[in-house]
């Protein structure tokens, strides 16, 4: 009976982290994990104690406690392993490309169309030199609107790409959520 009578007394962390074989540093950050609580019996301690191990043992001791959520961590391993076949199979379709690639051709791209925009006034002037100046004029004028709608869809579509991966790392879409480097063609 005298178990009992001690267990129905408040105890010390020295005697607690006795009584369970952890160090005193292990009793007090039970203490400061809300684990077991100052004021408590012996017995609340134990209880309190217990329940944490089975937690821990189970899987269910949440981050918030100190531990991981093995549930959720499968759940997100499992998720994570999904959303990387499904860009392997995007890869694989061709629906994917390397964001450095993409970017270099367009560049290479785009420069090559502004070089010849930039010489059409002279091929005009000597393949054409009958062209009177109002169709010159005119000729160079659709060109460089279509030269700036160019420019103005292309920086377009880059900010709604943008905008789409924001909202996607906000939602945890594929390519984000694990940090792929690629983006859709």
């Amino acid at each position: 009976m005298k178990i009992i009578h001690v267990l129905d007394q408040q105890i010390s962390q020295a005697e607690f982290a006795q009584m369970i074989g952890v160090s005193e540093a292990r009793a007090s950050q039970l203490v400061s994990e809300g684990v077991i609580v100052r004021g408590d019996t012996a017995r609340e301690w134990l209880v309190a104690y217990c329940e944490r191990l089975r937690d821990q043992a189970a899987g269910r001791l949440g981050e918030g406690a100190g531990g991981l959520d093995l549930v959720q961590e499968r759940a997100a391993l499992a998720r994570e392993q999904r959303i990387g076949q499904a860009i392997k199979n995007g890869v694989a379709r061709k629906e994917f490309g390397p964001v450095g690639l993409l970017a270099d051709v367009l560049g290479t791209a785009a420069s090559a169309v502004v070089d010849r925009f930039d010489h059409l006034e002279g091929v005009l002037a000597k393949s054409c030199p009958d062209l009177p100046e109002e169709a010159k004029t005119a000729v160079l004028t659709v060109i460089a609107d279509a030269r700036n709608e160019w420019i103005r869809s292309t920086a377009k579509l880059v900010d709604d790409a943008v905008d789409a991966m924001l909202a996607a790392d906000e939602d945890d879409d594929i390519a984000t959520a694990i940090g792929f480097e690629d983006a859709p063609l």
